[in-house]
């Protein structure tokens, strides 16, 4: 370990019952026990460390002749103590990490049980789940996790508005207190309802607004709208409704539409490829000019998704300021992750250029896209090709009869009726409305075919269905592959060894020791090689070092 540049030192070291230990490998060892403090100690121009013992500040040498030149010093920071401790006491959590809500069931109930049990909380992912499906798994959870925290989500359904307010109105009647929002362009009827809904005073005078929002946004134009309070405009219409009272508006007024926030950067699925490092610091800026000009009495608090699968990208992402962490796309390759075996190897496999963008099923009239996994599937390419076609045709019959004969072919693997048939038969149940308009409007029938083909390519993905692998659709971000470089050579490379739990502390550890490292660079210290890495360990030895 090489001495600062600078004359001055930072401190000085006295021993206590232990001499110092010297050497690289002591500087690891006391680097990863993170609950402890690192002395960091210069004998003759070699590294050592200082066991026990006490440390002055200051320059000037003190009396005592076994006094050691201190060289640089980090604290201890246990991974609980990330993030914001104003968010985690909010939501009763022990740790500043999200399991980010992956739809159709991705992100399990098994996958919320793990993330609950363990200290942080998880969204389970109703998008793209009837309501049964939701309510199955309300059930599940409200039964296994009682008051332990959890979350559903809760995404914007533009072309479904009727069943974005069914889902509002199940989770209103199930005591689902907490949701995680995202895909909203604008604030809606459903969403404003859910947030005011109960909106009350306490016998102290306090605000309390028991629906609790984490909104998942990558826009700051859509950021200002959770940050500031429920439009005006949106509870008249409630209030015109019997939907809220009068009381609980004017309550309503004096909230942020958000509790928090999640700047949502270059993710998997909706996503609009923002870069972290800019996107963060915007929505803070922007939270606090909100805050200020509504004068809240308890400010959002804002964390980061999007590219985070390391160590080194959490720890960057809690150095910037994130309020919490949200992971999804490495989650998807876990063992609970609610998709197939084959999905699971696929991700495993993934490199961080093998992603790339594709429409979306849910907005796909509107040219809306998501991030997916390229590699092994030619579901993007065939996604695009669909978009194109709609774009430049009225109806399906004015497309070539080459082009017909090969989406016949190769994507419905049946005529264009009888893929009508079935289209028709799905939003019979779901949303009538849109075969009447379909029926009138040759091109929007056409838009349902197109979507029926995107919506189940996630399912047939879902459920590893081995005779459409080439059609899945795996919504997948560039840090899978950061991931995967990560882990190579490790015990969590195999898929089958990938589980929630270790892979989160993994990430809340080693964003702890990256943390302290750099902690100990920042006073002028030069490390021994290889002091800033760190690679994946077993949870019991994670669980080991924390309890020293």
């Amino acid at each position: 370990m090489q001495s600062s540049k600078r004359k001055n030192i930072p401190g000085w070291w006295l021993p206590g019952d232990s001499e110092p230990e010297p050497g690289g490998h002591a500087v690891r060892s006391a680097i990863l026990k993170v609950t402890q403090p690192a002395y960091l100690l210069d004998i003759n121009g070699l590294p050592a460390v200082g066991r026990g013992g006490t440390i002055t500040i200051g320059s000037d040498a003190p009396l005592q002749s076994a006094a050691v030149p201190l060289r640089a010093y980090a604290p201890p920071l246990h991974p609980e103590n990330l993030g914001d401790p104003q968010f985690k006491d909010k939501h009763n959590l022990r740790y500043a990490y999200i399991v980010g809500a992956m739809a159709n069931g991705i992100t399990s109930v098994e996958m919320v049980e793990k993330a609950g049990n363990a200290g942080w909380v998880g969204f389970f992912g109703a998008a793209g789940l009837a309501l049964d499906q939701i309510e199955s798994a309300i059930d599940r959870l409200q039964q296994n996790l009682k008051n332990i925290p959890f979350g559903f989500n809760l995404i914007h359904s533009p072309n479904d508005p009727e069943l974005e307010a069914a889902v509002v109105r199940l989770y209103l009647q199930r005591g689902i207190k907490l949701v995680s929002t995202s895909a909203y362009l604008d604030l809606t009827l459903p969403l404003v309802y859910y947030r005011v809904k109960g909106i009350h005073r306490d016998a102290h005078g306090e605000i309390i607004c028991p629906n609790k929002v984490i909104a998942k946004v990558s826009r700051v134009e859509v950021a200002a709208k959770y940050f500031s309070p429920p439009p005006q405009k949106l509870l008249a219409q409630l209030i015109d409704k019997n939907m809220i009272t009068q009381a609980e508006a004017e309550l309503a007024a004096m909230i942020p539409m958000a509790d928090d926030l999640t700047a949502e950067a270059d993710s998997g699925g909706h996503t609009d490829n923002r870069p972290a490092i800019s996107l963060l610091p915007t929505m803070i800026a922007l939270r606090d000019e909100l805050t200020e000009k509504h004068t809240y009495k308890n400010q959002p608090s804002v964390g980061l998704a999007g590219g985070i699968s390391t160590p080194h990208s959490a720890a960057a992402a809690f150095a910037m300021g994130a309020a919490y962490i949200l992971t999804g796309s490495v989650n998807q390759s876990c063992v609970e992750a609610g998709t197939s075996e084959t999905v699971r190897h696929m991700l495993a496999d993934a490199g961080q250029a093998d992603v790339t963008m594709a429409p979306a099923a849910d907005m796909f009239e509107m040219g809306v896209k998501v991030q997916v996994l390229k590699r092994g599937t030619m579901f993007p390419l065939r996604a695009a090709k669909l978009y194109d076609l709609y774009s430049t045709h009225d109806r399906f019959e004015s497309i070539s009869e080459k082009q017909r004969n090969m989406l016949e072919r190769d994507f419905f693997r049946c005529s264009f009726q009888e893929e009508w048939e079935q289209t028709k038969a799905y939003f019979t149940r779901h949303d009538p409305k849109q075969i009447e308009r379909a029926e009138k409007d040759p091109k929007h029938k056409m838009a349902l075919v197109f979507r029926s083909y995107l919506g189940q390519s996630s399912n047939w993905a879902n459920s590893g269905d081995p005779s459409r692998k080439i059609d899945y659709q795996i919504w997948c971000g560039p840090s899978m592959g950061a991931f995967n470089q990560w882990v190579k050579g490790s015990f969590l490379e195999p898929p089958e060894n990938r589980d929630t739990v270790t892979v989160a502390m993994n990430l809340l550890y080693g964003a702890a020791v990256v943390t302290r490292v750099n902690w100990l660079k920042h006073q002028g210290s030069v490390l021994p090689a290889g002091m800033d890495s760190f690679s994946p360990m077993p949870l019991e030895k994670i669980q080991e070092l924390l309890e020293q």
